[in-house]
């Protein structure tokens, strides 16, 4: 069968499409309040986390493509753990996700729909408190009131997700991607505002559809804050928003100047103790502006167990 080479293009746009929209932003458009709060030294805690998403791709008539929708199912295992480094409060977290998931659309009057099963990227995240989070015992903790917290991360979402190059709908991106933050924590009695500015650095996939063509695509800067209230010690709720902006995808160097984004979206969020260990969390979001990207609604379930380890 012959394929032109304008339709060659548009495959090769098409897959960009799936994976930078959808692998990439089910990591990037998180909306994670209180992810610097400060835990005493040897803090551990395992999450399991239950993730919908369903809605639409929104394309800005850059491809002939029309009425694009996904459904993914994604389940994801946490661990952390809370160190001393140099005196000052930090943590690590690894997480690895899996999915299941359907995306459908109409390309050129056809109706098109594909499955997809597997593992997603997996991501590693080193965080430490650099002014106002001292790194303390659980004793210490009882007597330390937080004010104001600046912290920092690092985030590596490491290529061991799915991916087959000759498929256009892959749930694995195929590369290497970097979250550099910073982050501002003030708590007003009952009351806590986080800040964070990020900005997403991405390595080149070198085996694009058709195994061949080589993917690039350019940072993305993130903001991203939450307001929550304490009810009491471990019961509490937040309203979530972010806002992103960059990120325009190139094939063999030719740039896609239709995927610029520039989008955000609005959430909220509760932490219910179900017992000393343990713990309930509900989030729900939904895209507020999407200029080019997923405008999908999201339900999230975690249970997540947490201990303190003992001293070395």
């Amino acid at each position: 069968m012959y394929i032109s080479t304008k339709h060659a293009v548009c495959l090769k746009l098409t897959a960009s499409v799936m994976v930078a929209l959808w692998s990439w932003t089910l990591w990037a458009q998180d909306l994670t309040p209180r992810a610097y709060i400060v835990t005493p030294v040897h803090s551990n805690a395992v999450t399991l986390i239950y993730s919908f998403y369903d809605g639409s791709i929104l394309l800005d008539g850059a491809l002939p493509i029309t009425n694009a929708t996904g459904m993914i199912h994604v389940s994801l295992l946490s661990c952390y753990h809370s160190l001393n480094v140099f005196g000052r409060s930090a943590n690590i977290t690894a997480v690895l996700p899996y999915g299941v998931g359907t995306f459908q659309g109409n390309e050129n009057g056809s109706q098109v729909s594909r499955y997809r099963s597997g593992l997603l990227d997996s991501q590693f995240r080193f965080a430490v408190n650099l002014v106002g989070g001292p790194a303390m015992t659980a004793q210490e903790m009882r007597k330390w009131k937080q004010k104001t917290v600046i912290g920092a991360s690092f985030k590596i979402v490491a290529p061991t997700g799915q991916y087959d190059p000759t498929k256009l709908v892959n749930y694995g991106a195929n590369r290497w991607e970097f979250k550099p933050e910073i982050a501002l924590s003030q708590r007003w009695g009952n009351w806590l505002l986080d800040t964070y500015g990020a900005v997403w650095l991405f390595s080149a996939n070198h085996q694009f559809y058709p195994g061949t063509a080589n993917q690039t695509r350019s940072p993305i800067v993130g903001f991203e804050g939450h307001l929550s209230y304490d009810v009491r010690p471990r019961l509490w709720a937040s309203f979530d928003s972010n806002f992103w902006f960059g990120g325009s995808t190139s094939v063999n160097g030719v740039e896609s100047v239709n995927s610029l984004q520039r989008n955000s979206r609005i959430g909220a969020t509760a932490s219910i103790p179900i017992g000393k260990h343990q713990s309930l969390k509900f989030s729900y979001s939904d895209g507020v502006v999407v200029q080019y990207g997923s405008a999908f609604q999201n339900v999230s379930i975690a249970w997540q167990y947490s201990w303190l380890g003992r001293p070395n």
